[in-house]
C-alpha cells in the first residue's frame, strides 16, 4: 500500500476539526470559551507576536503539557471538553497538533486556520511574547 503523501495526510487531518477563522476565535476568546496554545518557537513568537492570553506550549512538549493525567500539565487544562485551539505561523503543524489532542480525548481541540499570519492580516490585536517558559499566559494588553 503506498504511503499517503504530505497533502493528504493534511487533508485527511483537517477533514476531523471544526477549524476556526480568526475573527471566530476572537469572539470565542472574548467569551472565556476557549483556550489557545501556541505551539511557535521562542524565535517566531518574538518576531510575530502573540494572541492575548494565548499560552506557550512548544510543539515538542505539547502532549506532555495537556494529557489530563500528565504530571506537568498546564494548570489551564482541567477536563477534556475543554476547547483547545491550537495555534502555530501558518495552520499547518497546528492541525496535526490538533488531532494528537484530540486522541488524548480533547474532542473539541481544533486549531486557527492561516495561523498567526491569519490573525494578525485580520487585524487583531497581537501581544509581545511574555518569554519562553511552557504554559505562561502572553499578556492581555
Amino acid at each position: 500500500m503506498p504511503s499517503p503523501s504530505l497533502e493528504e495526510l493534511l487533508a485527511k487531518t483537517r477533514a476531523q476539526l471544526d477549524r476556526l477563522e480568526p475573527l471566530r476565535l476572537a469572539a470565542l476568546l472574548e467569551q472565556g470559551e476557549a483556550t489557545v496554545l501556541d505551539t511557535r518557537t521562542p524565535t517566531d513568537r518574538a518576531l510575530f507576536g502573540c494572541i492575548p492570553g494565548s499560552l506557550h506550549t512548544p510543539r515538542t512538549v505539547l502532549e506532555w503539557r495537556v494529557a489530563i493525567d500528565a504530571p506537568l500539565r498546564i494548570a489551564e487544562i482541567k477536563e477534556h471538553d475543554q476547547l483547545l485551539v491550537v495555534v502555530c505561523n501558518e495552520g499547518f503543524s497546528s492541525s496535526l497538533a490538533a488531532v494528537s489532542l484530540q486522541s488524548l480525548g480533547f474532542w473539541r481541540a481544533t486549531d486557527l486556520i492561516g495561523g498567526i499570519s491569519a490573525w494578525g492580516a485580520a487585524g487583531l490585536s497581537l501581544v509581545e511574547a511574555v518569554g519562553d517558559e511552557v504554559g505562561i499566559r502572553d499578556a492581555d494588553r
